[in-house]
């Protein structure tokens, strides 16, 4: 029997995104896990908030994976403010989603893995705000043996909350 773990993740990615999203469910599909996510394993019946949560309590884990899903190229941070700051380039944010279901499961003291794109910064994705290490996002050409072992490391903790 396969252990669940909820995965975070838009449904809506670009090629590039959907291979990176692949290498991360490759290798929990390797480890005996069983990806659990709203929209893709998951369909609610109820309001899907709801229903995070009750996909996240049957889970022993969680992957939140931080893709971009808005660029701003113009815009004003913390207006109004004494830190008011033009914003200089451009601002990637990740879906909302990734920092909700993030927080049911972290105060449901689920074992955390997650790893964001380049730019991508706030909330959960930033460090120190969680235990929880961020890593980036894995590279489609990159090495994945030190992936698997982040990995493994984290899969042992989710067996210790699965069999505990």
């Amino acid at each position: 029997m396969r252990i669940p773990v909820f995965v975070s993740c838009p449904t809506s990615l670009s090629r590039e995104q959907e291979s990176r999203r692949t290498i991360v469910i490759d290798i929990l599909d390797s480890l005996n896990l069983e990806p659990r996510a709203l929209g893709r394993s998951d369909y609610p019946s109820d309001l899907p908030l709801r229903e995070v949560l009750v996909i996240a309590r049957h889970c022993s884990g969680g992957v939140i994976l931080g893709f971009n899903q808005f660029t701003a190229t113009a815009g004003v941070w913390k207006p109004g403010t004494k830190g008011e700051k033009p914003l200089d380039g451009s601002a990637c944010f990740p879906s909302s989603w990734n920092h909700l279901e993030a927080g049911i499961l972290y105060s449901l003291g689920k074992p955390l893995l997650v790893f964001r794109e380049d730019g991508i910064t706030g909330g959960v994705f930033d460090p120190g705000v969680t235990d929880v290490f961020v890593h980036q996002m894995p590279k489609v050409r990159g090495k994945k043996d030190d992936l698997r072992e982040v990995f493994l490391k984290w899969r042992d903790r989710v067996g210790a909350a699965y069999y505990g």
